[in-house]
């Protein structure tokens, strides 16, 4: 069977890793997050005290870029791999809200994506890969064969995103995850490296009101008619 590269971008908790998660399960393929990837230097870069609520430290963080290692590890359990900053399993550490209120202006740092990117390049040389981010189809794998660009309202994103931490029994308001969606938006439309643009090929999905089961039968048909082309 034809294997192919998968890419999936779109704006912040619109499911964009739900639908990768969906796909590569259901193909047999590789999955990657590449959001968890910037979550991890966002968490790497609190831990360091390069970033807090009233500073970032752009340049310590650059000097210290090359002792961020980064890897995925498969569970079993969960059905996904995890992600890992310097050989410690740091999956429940970079879903707070905290990095997520840090992650888009680490991304923003020119150093941090080219590290990335050039990570993200070589998982997917041999294709048969699902990966998801901001710029998979118009940067990492710009000649993919299926670009899919994710989108809902802010309002509809947040609700999403305010059920899943309440779920997980964090102590978060509505309000500050709105607010937190609407400045993620704004800083990753508007920065100057690789800011999050529709690949001109990408087709759009919006899924404000569609269930997953519905998202992932619609997106399936489209991977299935390339495939069998």
């Amino acid at each position: 069977m034809k294997k192919i590269t998968i890419a999936i971008d779109g704006f912040s908790s619109t499911g964009k890793s739900t639908l990768a998660k969906q796909l590569a399960k259901h193909l047999g393929y590789v999955y990657v997050d590449t959001g968890a990837m910037y979550r991890a230097v966002a968490l790497f870069a609190m831990q360091k005290g390069y970033i807090s609520s009233s500073n970032f430290d752009k340049q310590a963080l650059i000097n210290d870029i090359s002792n961020i290692k980064l890897h995925f590890e498969f569970n079993a359990d969960l059905g996904f791999a995890e992600m890992f900053l310097n050989d410690v399993n740091v999956e429940k550490e970079i879903r707070t809200i905290e990095v997520s209120s840090f992650v888009s202006k680490v991304a923003e740092v020119s150093e941090v994506r080219a590290k990335l990117v050039e990570q993200q390049k070589a998982m997917g040389k041999n294709k048969a890969i699902v990966m998801d981010g901001r710029d998979i189809g118009t940067v990492v794998f710009p000649d993919a064969e299926l670009k899919i660009f994710m989108t809902a309202s802010a309002e509809t994103r947040a609700q999403r995103r305010f059920d899943e931490l309440q779920a997980k029994g964090d102590n978060v308001s509505y309000e500050d995850v709105l607010k937190n969606v609407q400045e993620r938006d704004y800083i990753d439309t508007h920065r100057d490296d690789s800011p999050l643009v529709i690949a001109d090929d990408a087709i759009e999905i919006d899924n404000s009101y569609l269930s997953r089961e519905e998202q992932f039968a619609a997106v399936l048909e489209l991977v299935e008619e390339i495939i069998n082309q």
